[in-house]
């Protein structure tokens, strides 16, 4: 596989018009992206439109519509973007999914299987389902299409911040990370993938300089609780401008609650990830005097309940 930024440009010009344009909040050094005003609540809506968009075009979408494994947020994306095509969506979501996003699935007009404990086993229930139908098999990071999709945010942020210096990612499989990283070293600028120090697929494959599984236990794990990063990530993460840097779940829910407390923004523990990378005594990222970051707040698919208590 691979992601160019071609690929990025052609996603743009085909998702114009269908997906909300970026929302920025700039105070001059810092600025928010705040992606998790986008349809469905999170990133995820770009890359899935660009995948089922592409596949129509290519006449290469069956009328077993599409089916993809989740931990909810592409679900989400999948189950939107094949309302709009018109198709079928039948996703797959570990039974630790929460409930806020099963419940936004089914009100989608979803097919909603939960099984097993992680995506791992979502995703061979996904895999299992498509070649006994002949659904379009989708995939919640690991698609050029999908990374593509998602890469369109970051066009939508040079367009607005040309003079950016740093991008701030949050990673779990990698493939808004792969977006993202492709289209700011196309414009000379600096990406910052985060992870959580116990959901750090992309970390430890740099690390190691292969691809290699590794163990989930962070509260971040619904949306960045891949075992594995994709080749695009980690080709990503070799080839252009980007510090790999983890912040721990502490810091992760103190992120969560100063968005809400500091900003009254309800982000998911996903989104908090990349925030928490800037965030305490001795922060993993300290941007230099003057350097202009910009932090992609990617999604908001959570039960707000605990914020206000």
């Amino acid at each position: 596989m691979e992601l160019t930024h071609s690929d990025i440009k052609a996603a743009v010009a085909r998702v114009a018009g269908q997906v909300r344009p970026i929302a920025l909040a700039d105070d001059g050094q810092l600025c928010l992206a705040l992606e998790f005003l986008q349809h469905t609540g999170s990133f995820k809506a770009r890359g899935a439109l660009n995948f089922l968009l592409t596949h129509r075009e290519n006449g290469t979408l069956p009328d077993a519509g599409v089916t993809i494994a989740s931990g909810g947020n592409a679900g989400l994306a999948c189950a939107w973007a094949a309302r709009s095509q018109g198709v079928r969506a039948t996703v797959f979501l570990p039974t630790t999914a929460p409930k806020v996003k099963v419940d936004r699935l089914h009100s989608y007009g979803a097919e909603v299987t939960l099984i097993g404990t992680q995506y791992a086993d979502a995703l061979a229930a996904s895999r299992e389902f498509a070649a006994t139908t002949g659904a379009l098999l989708s995939h919640a990071y690991d698609n050029p299409l999908i990374a593509a999709g998602a890469g369109t945010l970051m066009e939508e942020i040079h367009q607005r911040l040309s003079d950016l210096d740093t991008v701030v990612v949050a990673v779990g499989g990698g493939g808004l990370f792969a977006g993202v990283a492709t289209a700011a070293d196309h414009y000379g600028v600096r990406t910052i993938a985060v992870e959580p120090s116990r959901c750090r697929a992309l970390n430890a494959s740099i690390e190691a300089g292969q691809l290699v599984d590794v163990d989930i236990d962070s509260i971040a794990a619904d949306s960045l609780g891949a075992r594995r990063a994709t080749e695009l990530a980690l080709y990503a993460a070799q080839t252009y401008n980007v510090t790999s840097v983890l912040v721990d779940d502490a810091d992760i829910i103190a992120a969560r609650r100063a968005s809400w407390e500091d900003r009254r923004l309800v982000v998911e523990y996903g989104a908090a990830t990349a925030l928490a990378a800037l965030r305490g005594d001795n922060p993993p990222f300290r941007p230099e005097p003057g350097e202009r970051v910009c932090v992609v707040v990617c999604g908001a698919n959570t039960d707000p309940a605990d914020l206000t208590t």
